[in-house]
């Protein structure tokens, strides 16, 4: 059949269209090998991608969250071994190790259970694609996932929650029997109060409006509560720091000179007592 110079500038910009939407569509996601790492990121558009080396701390330099560490663990090493557990929000204030201890509990757990225990970050962004990791994981029933959002929390107009929810308890598939899902948070209810105010005041049945939003807490099952600590119990972070790094220097000068750290930083907690011991380790190498 003899093809026509109209018809050859037909496939040439049918081509060309085929070309572009091909460009436009995401990229096909490449499975992981499972059993390559302990730890993965998940990207909607490319799948779990595996985490080379952990950034964590030891647990036994977790200090002045005992009670939060022992649940976590317990809840944690549970759900590892196939018993019931719940999903957990560990809330409260920045700094004192939230997210350190959802790392450091993976670890321990993991270590215990042969490595079957994987932990799988996602971010706040990726929200919305959680029911496509969950179909990743439910497929994968030979090891165990802890789902974590770090520094979860919703603003203004943003409905994703809703996927949240929906995912974690109310779809129709649920949750996967081999997932947990661990967030960290400064909000109890993962919402800003005056979001919270907004709906009570604009909505119909104010109750019902603010109890909508309060669910989405409900769905973890554990929370744990993460208070400011203590001028003792902050140098006893620093000393515990101070002894893991072994450096030397006087006790009375060590806690002189914590203390006038945390006084120009405002505040106590986890994360400023590391801040300060690796500022005093660079002074003393040098």
């Amino acid at each position: 059949m003899k093809i026509n110079e109209n018809d050859d500038l037909l496939l040439t910009r049918l081509e060309r269209i085929a070309s572009a939407l091909e460009r436009l569509s995401p990229p096909a996601q490449l499975q992981s090998d499972l059993g390559a790492s302990e730890a993965f990121i998940w990207h909607a558009s490319a799948g779990l991608q595996p985490v080379d080396r952990v950034n964590r701390v030891e647990m036994n330099l977790l200090r002045g969250i005992d009670r939060m560490r022992d649940t976590l663990l317990d809840n944690t090493s549970r759900f590892a071994r196939g018993r019931p557990a719940n999903n957990a929000l560990l809330w409260g204030a920045r700094g004192m190790g939230k997210s350190s201890l959802v790392k450091a509990t993976h670890a321990a757990v993991n270590l215990e259970v042969g490595g079957v225990l994987k932990l799988v970050e996602i971010h706040r962004e990726d929200i919305e694609t959680l029911p496509a990791l969950m179909t990743v994981i439910r497929s994968n029933s030979c090891y165990r996932f802890i789902v974590f959002c770090d520094d979860l929390s919703f603003d203004g107009d943003d409905t994703s929650y809703k996927s949240l929810k929906a995912a974690l308890e109310g779809g129709i598939e649920g949750r996967p029997e081999n997932m947990l899902f661990y967030a960290t948070s400064n909000r109890r209810h993962l919402l800003p109060r005056d979001m919270m105010e907004n709906e009570r005041s604009t909505a119909i049945n104010p109750s019902e409006a603010v109890q909508e939003k309060v669910s989405l807490s409900d769905r973890f099952g554990l929370w744990l509560g993460f208070h400011s600590c203590s001028q003792a119990e902050f140098l006893e972070m620093v000393e515990a720091y101070a002894l893991h790094l072994k450096l030397c220097i006087n006790p009375e000068l060590l806690k002189r000179e914590a203390i006038e750290w945390s006084t120009t930083r405002g505040s106590r907690s986890g994360r400023v007592a590391w801040q300060f011991i690796q500022d005093l380790a660079g002074r003393m190498d040098g």
